[in-house]
């Protein structure tokens, strides 16, 4: 029997691999077959991905990101050692969270520079037929779920989440020529170290409102992996340009 969702012989580009939700990408998508290469700018959590990876061509590169005139060598040499791309995980991101009269221009720039504008560069490299497997490629960008409903105090984070998924509209129509398939995944809360960390600087009575506000509960990295096997597996070969609420309930209020 075929499974649709099988990532067998496919390499898939991971950025933001380190932790969190791009580490359980990686994870899952070795599991589920595929090679992964792995992007992150932090070697040791890099090197703790790496060994939790199913066997595999696994490639791993401390890079990061914004330096942007370095990117193709690192896909140059990815695709050298284990062939053309057929995926690539956008799960990269940083979050600040400040008033508008707070906000300065560095701080939407630093936003901008990782959250958008490195998953746009990549795409752009991986996307060259150099690089990319022909007529069946999947590029999946995690967004917000506050890319689309927005949040007090979150403007900079929210707009650069939502330019990601506006910008993936545009790239999944000009990309549908050479077949290849751009998708993003917007989750709510998910339960990270990331997310522990901000829950720790918060009082109980404001984690209890925030966790009221998910019906199903706050979700877990393996909600957005799972997501992410299915955009970048067969099963959805005819998906393209679509944002992909992962919320538990969050935006149905």
């Amino acid at each position: 029997m075929i499974n649709p969702f099988s990532l067998a012989n496919k390499n898939i580009l991971i950025t933001g691999a380190s932790s969190g939700i791009g580490r359980k990408c990686a994870i899952s998508c070795s599991q589920m077959g595929a090679n992964v290469i792995l992007i992150d700018k932090d070697k040791e959590g890099l090197k703790q991905t790496f060994s939790k990876l199913e066997s595999g061509d696994h490639l791993s590169y401390s890079q990061n990101l914004t330096d942007y005139p370095d990117l193709e060598s690192v896909i140059k040499s990815a695709v050298s050692k284990t062939g053309k791309i057929s995926g690539f995980i956008h799960s990269a991101g940083i979050e600040i969270t400040l008033p508008l009269k707070l906000m300065s221009h560095e701080h939407y720039e630093k936003l901008y520079a990782i959250n958008t504008i490195s998953a746009f560069e990549i795409s752009k490299i991986v996307s060259s037929k150099k690089y990319v497997v022909n007529n069946d490629a999947s590029f999946v960008f995690i967004a917000s779920i506050r890319g689309v409903v927005g949040e007090s105090g979150a403007i900079g984070y929210c707009s650069s989440k939502g330019a990601l998924i506006s910008g993936m509209k545009a790239m999944a129509l000009e990309l549908s020529s050479k077949n290849i398939r751009v998708n993003c995944i917007s989750p709510a809360i998910i339960k990270t170290e990331m997310t522990k960390q901000l829950f720790e600087q918060i009082s109980e009575e404001s984690r209890i409102k925030i966790l009221s506000m998910h019906p199903m509960g706050f979700g877990e990295p393996e909600d957005v992996a799972n997501a992410s096997i299915f955009l970048l597996s067969n099963a959805s070969k005819w998906i393209t340009g679509t944002n992909l609420v992962v919320d538990g309930g969050y935006s149905a209020r």
